[in-house]
């Protein structure tokens, strides 16, 4: 048996499923092309940077090798344009979606080059700017029982970009994220892994490097978004936006309310009297303050940086971008960011969305045809491990339960009966009554099938497995799983496997 990959919806929310049509609210997004539209958006980005050193100025923040470099230089070279994604930093690579964001990136960025001729270079950009440490401190690993969080512990204060946060010891950590890849046939991540996450480097260092590592070879370059040179180049931009903070303020506002005013909601909140415009200091980042923006204006004394809506707008000024490919918060949150662009005159950033799927391993394949069951039954995190242990009861108890049932039914019944003619009781008291004991019966077999869990079995602790490998700690499998096991077990079956669905999803698009 091999790997079996799943397409899914990537999401329910009505803003997401209103961004992907073809007459989407102009107000709200940049309308996703026709075929002949996609044509007429890569021709006329190309020109727009024609003749603009982007990548010489870009090139120590992408520092590419490989394919990756390649790719970027035919680009750079010949009037070409690029399909960015994204992601902050998570531990040891982060959860599945960040490698399906990759391959979706790659995958559309060939199919543009395929169908009209302009090379197309897909570029990740690895947010290690990114201050929020929840995410960059925890991953998921499936293990035999279940899933297990492998956690570190914060080495500095809050506030600081992931860049600026050193790692500490991760001896346990590795320890058990090797414990999860098992035999580990394919050594090359998990080795991958260990050569990134050295001692020395920084939560933002030992990300960038790992994904390097994998997708470079693919053809896929990884921009460090906290490199001076990212600053350099969008230091113009984000002045700008310093310059017109109170409009931009202003129109954010307003773009809220008719989201609001429409039934949805503004995916990034509201925060008054603040720029979209990050300062950089020993002390962390800080939003600059409206009042406080226009004496940064023309200085170089302080380091900038764009908070999330504004990063977009950024991106697409100092890259050739054609598209970004995001997930369902990123688009939702695209919904205010045409409202920044707006507001400093600024081309805006078209988004996609990302593929979204389920990977199904051999061995939870075989647990889910032998108790009968699907991915999506374990969305409830009880409800399968539930029906097997229930299943897995004594048959003798299971036929007193049902005689027990039966028993009161019948008593009850009987009792009613003899009662209609005194009229000494309401009917209600006895139906009550009945209800109770019934009750009181659900409640012991629910003890008993209780009992049977923590007493465990072979089907049970498969039954975990599987659950900690599709929903791990109740999570869609893609956010929470990390994928360097899967690596380590499958090699190369992973990536390709996920281009070939984000391949077909492209192709959709």
């Amino acid at each position: 048996m091999t790997l079996e990959l799943r397409s899914r919806p990537l999401s329910a929310s009505p803003l997401v499923a209103l961004a992907g049509q073809h007459d989407t609210p102009t107000e709200w997004y940049e309308p996703r092309p026709d075929a002949e539209g996609w044509k007429r958006r890569v021709v006329e980005t190309a020109a727009e940077f024609e003749g603009r050193a982007w990548l010489r100025a870009l090139a120590p923040a992408l520092d590419a090798s490989g394919a990756a470099a390649e790719r970027l230089q035919r680009v750079a070279g010949t009037g070409g344009v690029a399909v960015t994604t994204g992601q902050q930093p998570g531990l040891f690579g982060g959860p599945l979606y960040t490698w399906f964001k990759a391959m979706s990136a790659l995958a559309l960025a060939d199919e543009l080059e395929k169908r009209t001729g302009v090379p197309t270079a897909p570029v990740f950009w690895a947010a290690t700017d990114d201050s929020d440490f929840a995410e960059a401190s925890e991953t998921t690993v499936s293990m035999p029982g279940g899933a297990e969080v492998i956690r570190i512990e914060a080495q500095a204060e809050e506030g600081r970009p992931r860049s600026a946060v050193p790692l500490g010891g991760l001896g346990a950590q590795l320890d058990a994220l090797t414990r999860a890849c098992g035999s580990a046939p394919n050594g090359a991540a998990l080795d991958a892994v260990r050569a990134a996450y050295a001692p020395g480097a920084t939560v933002g260092d030992a990300y960038v490097r790992l994904l390097r590592m994998i997708l470079e070879p693919l053809g896929v370059a990884v921009l460090d978004a906290s490199h001076p040179a990212v600053r350099a180049a969008g230091r113009p931009l984000l002045e700008q936006a310093l310059a017109h903070g109170r409009e931009l303020e202003a129109a954010l506002k307003q773009r809220s309310k008719l989201l609001k005013d429409a039934g949805h909601r503004a995916q990034v909140a509201h925060v008054a009297g603040r720029t979209l415009v990050f300062s950089n200091g020993n002390g962390g980042r800080q939003r600059v303050r409206v009042r406080e923006a226009d004496a940064l204006v023309g200085s170089n004394s302080v380091d900038l940086s764009p908070n999330v809506l504004l990063r977009p707008v950024m991106e697409r000024a100092i890259l050739p971008t054609v598209a970004y490919v995001g997930g369902p918060a990123e688009i939702a949150y695209f919904a205010q960011v045409s409202a920044v662009a707006d507001g400093l005159g600024a081309k805006r950033p078209l988004i996609v969305p990302r593929w979204s799927g389920v990977i199904v391993e051999p061995h939870v394949r075989k647990v889910l045809d032998r108790i009968g069951a699907d991915v999506d039954d374990f969305a409830d995190p009880h409800a399968v491990e539930t029906r097997v242990a229930r299943e897995q009861l004594p048959a003798g108890i299971v036929k007193a339960l049902e005689q027990a049932r039966a028993r009161v039914e019948s008593a009850l019944d009987e009792l009613q009966v003899a009662d209609t003619p005194a009229d000494v009781l309401p009917p209600a008291v006895l139906e009550g009554a009945k209800r109770q004991l019934l009750h009181k019966l659900d409640r012991l077999e629910r003890r008993y099938v209780a009992a049977t869990k923590r007493q465990g079995s072979e089907l049970l602790t498969e039954v975990g497995t599987a659950r900690g490998a599709l929903y791990p700690d109740g999570k869609p499998q893609e956010r929470a799983l990390n994928a360097i096991p899967l690596l380590a077990k499958y090699g190369d079956d992973v990536l390709t496997g996920i281009l070939a669905k984000a391949r077909e999803h492209a192709a959709a698009l």
